[in-house]
């Protein structure tokens, strides 16, 4: 709570020092304008010129002060109601002849006029009305123009950090999912060995808590190496295979030179996952699950092959956890960098395939 009021504090202040750099140098541009003017037109301006240009950039500066206070005290920045229009006009036309009754009592006054020439105090007011007016009208288009910006942009902000907290938010949910899943998984394999094995049991259980202990280690990164991914995989298929024995087939195809890709955490440990239980589980004789890595037209390819087939081409974007989890891990992790789909092949076998965007040291 105390950083947030030291920001708010700390924001107001830059921006009030902002509102007055524009505001001073505005009005002394608006002066240094007129004086280019004048010696352009009269090579000598007349003796009044100076102080009466001084009374209105004085003037100026306090009068459209006095007009922000009132934007803000009436609430009139932008947006603000469309209801409000008729105050921000009536106020505007409120300083406008406040501002021209002041120069022209200042003028008055203090006697800065030329007596040869001298006009009356209503007519000197009703030529401040019209000429002055113009620099008020200036001044707040540029209030209300740079406000207008500045709303725009805090939108843009908002909305890139609401994007960023639903993607955190998606991403967190979606690996709440992957690890309940797996060790459910995990848990029936030791289970069926509990009985007829103990012995193997035991090891299972070794396994899976080498298991947990790296998924714990991987929660708290969005991506890991690829090398450390599959170090998680070969602990969950050395558990498989104690269940599956001879019926399961590992065969890896690893570029030593991919190890240090990123990857998105238990990703590929959950394809594994689902090659086994959609297709070495279905295949009374078993199968194989061969694993690849490699880089392939500028990309890190990955691919899952397990012996078995999809039987309809139109259920592979239906066809559990694994597919829907890793399609939004990859669309929020890479966006359009990254693709993935799962096939049936020539050898009666089925693919999964993920391509990542390359890191900078291997492009």
């Amino acid at each position: 709570m105390g950083c947030l009021i030291f920001n708010f504090v700390a924001m107001s202040r830059r921006n009030n020092l902002v509102y007055w750099w524009c505001q001073v140098g505005g009005w002394f541009s608006y002066g240094l304008t007129m004086i280019f003017f004048a010696f352009i037109f009269d090579s000598k301006p007349n003796p009044v010129f100076y102080p009466r240009l001084g009374i209105t950039i004085v003037s100026g500066i306090l009068f459209t002060h006095l007009f922000r206070s009132l934007i803000i005290g009436f609430k009139l920045r932008p947006p603000f109601p469309l209801q409000k229009w008729w105050l921000l006009v009536l106020l505007f036309f409120s300083v406008v002849v406040f501002y021209s009754l002041t120069n022209s009592a200042l003028v008055e006054w203090v006697g800065l006029y030329d007596p040869k020439i001298k006009f009356s105090v209503s007519t000197r007011f009703f030529s401040n009305l019209i000429f002055d007016s113009p620099m008020i009208f200036i001044w707040v288009s540029i209030y209300y123009v740079w406000h207008y910006v500045q709303l725009g942009r805090m939108n843009e902000i908002q909305k890139v950090r609401l994007e960023t907290l639903v993607k955190e938010l998606e991403l967190k949910t979606i690996k709440a999912h992957i690890n309940p899943h797996f060790i459910f998984n995990a848990l029936n394999s030791i289970r069926a060995l509990v009985d007829e094995n103990p012995e193997r049991a035991r090891t299972a259980i070794t396994e899976l808590s080498n298991i947990l202990r790296s998924s714990m280690q991987a929660e708290k990164l969005e991506t890991v190496t690829l090398e450390k991914e599959l170090s998680i995989v070969k602990d969950y298929l050395a558990l498989e295979t104690i269940r599956f024995e001879s019926r399961l087939r590992v065969v890896y195809h690893i570029d030593e030179d991919t190890l240090d890709q990123p990857v998105p955490p238990m990703m590929l440990q959950t394809l594994v996952e689902n090659a086994i239980k959609h297709g070495i589980g279905k295949q009374r004789e078993g199968g194989v699950v061969e694993i690849w890595s490699e880089f392939k037209n500028d990309q890190h390819q990955l691919i899952i092959k397990n012996t078995g087939a999809i039987e309809d081409d139109l259920d592979i974007d239906n066809s559990g956890f694994g597919v829907s989890s890793t399609k939004n891990r990859l669309a929020l992790l890479f966006g359009d960098k990254a693709n993935f789909f799962i096939q049936n092949t020539k050898d009666h076998m089925v693919e999964a395939v993920v391509r990542l965007p390359l890191t900078a040291n291997n492009k």
